[in-house]
């Protein structure tokens, strides 16, 4: 059985983009520059442009789909409130800002309610005073 998953576990990384590729691009990026300084030319320029545009590009790679999950995540946390809100307050949730929805969806069923409201009333500044506020943790193992 997995770990139960809390504020202080729940962050994920990813080994191969988290800890190779993207240090492997930021080096990259740093020893093109130092080649450039070294012994500036258009081919060494070009090197910078190039190196720039890979870790841009492993960027935008990790970034897209995180995007589509939030947008997946926000699609369920609506259907969820649905079922467990209050008409009015289910109403109001609209007024939800993306980040607040994606931190409350590790919220159990039994706090949502207590936790909308609050978030609703402006209780929490950030996101992750979202998070630490919950009670029982209802882990999300499929984000990548």
């Amino acid at each position: 059985m997995p770990t139960p998953q809390t504020f202080a576990n729940h962050t994920r990384w990813q080994a191969p983009v988290h800890f190779f590729i993207m240090p492997v691009m930021l080096i990259n990026v740093i020893w093109s520059i130092v080649l450039f300084v070294k012994a500036p030319g258009p081919t060494a320029g070009w090197w910078i442009v190039v190196s720039f545009t890979l870790f841009g590009l492993v960027a935008f790679v990790r970034l897209n789909p995180l995007k589509a999950q939030d947008r997946i995540i926000r699609l369920e946390e609506r259907l969820r409130y649905q079922q467990i809100l209050s008409p009015a307050l289910c109403q109001r949730a609209s007024e939800l800002e993306p980040g607040q929805i994606i931190a409350l969806r590790f919220a159990g069923d039994d706090e949502l309610e207590e936790l909308v409201s609050a978030v609703l009333a402006g209780k929490f500044r950030r996101n992750s005073d979202i998070k630490r506020a919950i009670k029982h943790w209802r882990p999300d193992r499929f984000r990548v």
